[in-house]
């Protein structure tokens, strides 16, 4: 394929403002198509840097944004500046060959593009108004205004990507997107990003555990959607059969005061630590730390904790809305209860050196399937729907 100019659209990045997982997929994906040999400029919001950057090959345009009002409102700001640096950006650097959006934030910019610059683009949903909100509709005026600029995106653009079956099929279900226009392009992850050589002693000691004493790892937002008061229900069946284990809680959301005082309500508050927001390093270090990570969500559009824990070649426990684990081979798959998900974690305890070998299959698998000069070369093929 020739050198393509491609615009990425999105309203956050690893080197602008940082929110969430879409940070990493965009600034990632871009370096690997770079890599590719393609010219990436991403459109975003400016936080505090400045207008302009080349990082990693990757030409940042960043645009002013008002923090001030619903969040739809933010956006529509964001997606009107958007816009207009567009055009400032092909007067200096020539047309674009692909318009790339990511998620519903940038949807009202990619569609007065092609409604008067008659610009076809590609999405990426990365999830659901639905799915966000524990598989069902919200009836709030701002999640009914999120859903419907979602609807727009899928009816509006050319081509999908998805991250997942899962997702492919939720976005039909609700958007009844016809499967012609969807590509399933899973999330990728660079290898060796998350597996570190550090002492488990000395980080189980900051939080005063026991050397010899076992650690699952929950991290993520602590919000309905990610299952993390399932997770916290389970604990005491646990620690009646292994009363040693740990559970470490990274992240933060409206579900983490609740958590906290199911585990004081449940008895389990002793083996719980609720970190909050942990950053990268402390994070790494729990990663490479942990016996075992868990994904309790009860919906989940990928699950790149997987991934992440794969790269450190940790096994990994995920609800049936993870649709990454094949069950017994690289994860073990629990149902949507507590109850499950407690005898999953038993199971695992109870040969834990054949368990971690599911997590160094993982690794095998990821770098089969999921590092990002893959993902970036299955993009372009997507890429070359919209020439």
């Amino acid at each position: 394929m020739e050198s393509l100019r491609i615009g990425i659209f999105s309203w956050e990045s690893l080197y602008s403002v940082k929110v969430g997982g879409i940070a990493p997929h965009v600034s990632e994906l871009s370096e690997s198509i770079v890599k590719a040999g393609h010219e990436v400029h991403v459109f975003t919001r400016m936080g505090n840097r400045s207008s302009y950057d080349e990082i990693n090959g990757v030409h940042y345009q960043r645009v002013g944004h008002d923090e001030f009002g619903r969040v739809t409102e933010q956006m529509e700001h964001m997606c009107n500046a958007m816009y207009d640096r567009f055009f400032a950006v092909e007067e200096l650097f020539g047309k674009f060959d692909i318009l790339h959006g990511h998620d519903w934030h940038p949807v009202r910019a990619l569609n007065r593009l092609k409604m008067h610059n008659n610009r076809d683009y590609l999405l990426t949903y990365h999830s659901t108004e639905w799915g966000r909100n524990g598989n069902k509709h919200a009836g709030w005026p701002e999640a009914r205004e999120i859903s419907h600029w979602e609807w727009s995106g899928g009816y509006e653009s050319k081509e999908i990507i998805v991250t997942s079956q899962h997702l492919k099929n939720e976005i039909q279900h609700i958007y009844q997107i016809p499967e012609s226009k969807i590509n399933i392009i899973p999330n990728g992850i660079f290898p060796n990003k998350i597996k570190r050589d550090i002492n488990p002693q000395e980080v189980k000691a900051t939080l005063g555990i026991d050397d010899g004493a076992h650690v699952v790892l929950f991290i993520g937002r602590m919000c309905h959607q990610k299952g993390v008061d399932m997770l916290v229900e389970a604990v005491p069946a646990v620690l009646s059969q292994h009363p040693d284990i740990h559970f470490v809680f990274i992240g933060e959301g409206e579900m983490r005061s609740h958590c906290q005082w199911l585990a004081h309500e449940n008895g389990s508050a002793h083996a719980c630590h609720f970190l909050g927001y942990a950053p990268s390093e402390v994070f790494l270090n729990w990663m490479n730390a942990c016996d075992l990570v868990v994904v309790p969500s009860r919906n989940e559009p990928f699950g790149i904790v997987v991934l992440e824990a794969w790269d450190a070649e940790k096994p990994v426990i995920g609800t049936d809305a993870v649709q990454l684990i094949n069950n017994f081979h690289d994860g073990i798959l629990a149902d949507q209860t507590p109850g499950s998900l407690a005898w999953c974690i038993n199971y695992a305890f109870g040969d834990i050196a054949k368990t971690a070998l599911m997590g160094i299959t993982g690794r095998k698998r990821l770098m089969k399937n999921y590092t990002w000069k893959k993902i970036a070369k299955d993009t372009c093929k997507a890429y070359k729907k919209l020439l």
